[in-house]
């Protein structure tokens, strides 16, 4: 039986950590005082009983456990604090030979970020390949689903005036222009994005990328698109799309989280929620030799979050990668 402390667990990420662990028998939480949940010597303790400690908190509030925590307690950030500290690993698995090795054996494991996670696993192959260079400039639409947002967004798209809303008389034009939050709706716009840095050290690229968040009025489920120019792509000697779908498939083909599939669209039409609940991460490629497009789809709870983080946990204590989690 392996203790375990979520600090945080009543954020979105916390409690799906803690969902997962309803269906296991070999997880013990720990649990801390409702009114003691702030004090960090009382955290503290916690994470000292426990063999794996999961912060689900702002980036400061993780920053300040953390550095006061023991070297020997071993801790997963789902927070951005960490994710571009080289004293901390990066908690992608497939990201490349050897790297389930560093975080089994580090006590320090950085969880990465949904909309990052699909931009680097889509383009790393390719550069680690040759046939893109890492001064390429790159751009990334990414849409997920309102979860994405913490519980304020979750609450403001799942408000009662919200449904009564749905459920009144009134046609669907009119509810539209009532309800902005019906449309997609894009952010990120000054090209800040929290995930921009740890996209460009995992990677090694030059420059983050042109990205493009979209958040849309569903629960969970994301999508993340990459064009490419086929005459960009350098030594391939034939078809630009049949060289980046043959090296994608490759990478990835001893991976049990991370699949490489032929077609993923329904009719034409690909649903960003069309993975939601589950924690795979499945890519295709698309389009055509000229214009390339890298697509990949999961759930941003799920691989692109507290899927990721209960699979390095696993890594972490020895215990099958993907227990709890296929």
């Amino acid at each position: 039986m392996y203790k375990v402390f979520i600090d945080g667990a009543e954020g979105t990420t916390g409690l799906k950590i803690h969902e997962y662990f309803q269906r296991r028998d070999d997880i013990e939480l720990i649990h801390i005082d409702e009114t003691k949940r702030k004090i960090l010597e009382e955290r503290l303790a916690c994470v000292k009983k426990a063999d794996v400690s999961f912060l689900c908190l702002p980036d400061g509030a993780a920053r300040e456990l953390a550095s006061e925590a023991p070297a020997d307690c071993r801790i997963l950030d789902t927070s951005t604090a960490h994710r571009t500290d080289e004293s901390w690993v990066y908690g992608m698995p497939e990201l490349l030979p050897g790297q389930r090795e560093k975080i089994r054996n580090s006590n320090r494991v950085a969880v990465p970020g949904c909309h990052a996670t699909g931009v680097i696993l889509l383009i790393k192959p390719l550069l680690e390949a040759g046939v893109i260079s890492p001064d390429y400039p790159f751009s990334a639409t990414s849409i997920t689903g309102y979860s994405g947002g913490g519980k304020k967004m979750i609450a403001r798209y799942e408000s009662e005036d919200r449904i009564k809303d749905r459920q009144g008389p009134k046609d669907a034009r009119s509810q539209e222009k009532q309800d902005p939050l019906k449309s997609p709706r894009q952010y990120g716009i000054t090209q800040s994005h929290k995930h921009l840095p740890e996209i460009m050290a995992a990677t090694g690229i030059g420059s983050p990328p042109a990205f493009m968040p979209v958040v849309a009025d569903y629960y969970s489920g994301m999508e993340v698109t990459i064009p490419i120019k086929g005459s960009m792509m350098k030594g391939i000697g034939g078809s630009p799309r049949e060289a980046a779908l043959k090296i994608l498939k490759e990478r990835y083909a001893d991976q049990s989280l991370v699949k490489v599939v032929e077609e993923m669209d329904e009719s034409g039409f690909i649903a960003a929620n069309r993975l939601a609940g589950t924690n795979r991460l499945e890519i295709s490629v698309s389009g055509s030799d000229e214009n390339i497009l890298l697509m990949a789809t999961y759930d941003n709870l799920g691989k692109g979050a507290s899927g990721a983080a209960i699979q390095n946990m696993n890594i972490m204590l020895g215990i099958e990668e993907t227990k709890g989690l296929i």
